[in-house]
């Protein structure tokens, strides 16, 4: 038996005004699409803003539905509307966060499986890392790509 580790790349920042520029206003974008986030259900308001190669920002949010599971995550509504208003650009980035009683959570708040899967499918088929900017109150989290997030990703091989 042999074991193994899988080690996570990220770089800390305990003020968001240290991000690279561009990441900033990325971070704010997404704090204002929380905003908006029809979360009756949860009062759980999630807001993405992806940056795409091409300098547009795109933002998202949780959309829930009485129906459970019928909603969608922030994260897959921004990249879904970028792919498809801007098909084959490359996504650069992607800022996240979200909001309880109109305030942002203590903590950064990480993807779900389902969006993690989404965000390495994306970076895979744009051929570079997507840098991943996760924003909480107290500290914001820079994750140098996807995979990152997903270190052992479902791959569904083309039959030749």
């Amino acid at each position: 038996m042999k074991q193994y580790e899988i080690p996570i790349r990220y770089t800390l920042y305990e003020n968001p005004g240290e991000l690279p520029g561009q990441y900033v206003s990325l971070v704010h974008s997404a704090v204002e699409a929380a905003r908006d986030a029809y979360a009756p259900y949860s009062g759980f308001r999630v807001g993405a803003a992806v940056l795409l190669e091409n300098g547009e920002v795109i933002a998202g949010n949780n959309q829930e539905n009485a129906a459970y599971p019928s909603g969608l995550c922030a994260e897959r509504v921004a990249l879904f509307y970028a792919g498809s208003r801007y098909p084959g650009v490359a996504v650069a980035a992607i800022a996240i966060t979200a909001l309880r009683d109109g305030s942002i959570q203590e903590e950064p708040v990480t993807p779900c499986g389902a969006c993690r899967q989404v965000l390495y499918e994306t970076e895979q088929t744009g051929g570079k890392s997507i840098h991943v900017i996760l924003h909480g109150k107290r500290r914001t989290l820079l994750i140098q790509g996807a995979a990152d997030l997903l270190p052992l990703p479902f791959i569904l091989k083309k039959e030749t």
